[in-house]
């Protein structure tokens, strides 16, 4: 999966604010996360110790 926070709908919105990428490392660039990442991201975030990945594509590409 390709983590990209420029290529977010809830960049900069309180959603951002609460996704683990933005906890665990500020916005990124754009970072291929495979799944075994993925699976301890998610046993972390089940169990309280980090918020869920809040990512959501952008449905239309940014202007430039």
């Amino acid at each position: 999966m390709l983590i990209d926070c420029d290529e977010c709908e809830m960049q900069g919105t309180a959603t951002c604010n609460d996704c683990v990428v933005t906890v665990l490392c500020g916005q990124i660039t754009p970072r291929e996360v495979g799944e075994e990442e993925l699976a301890a991201l998610d046993r972390l975030a089940v169990s309280g110790l980090v918020p869920k990945l809040r990512l959501v594509p952008r449905r239309e590409p940014r202007a430039s």
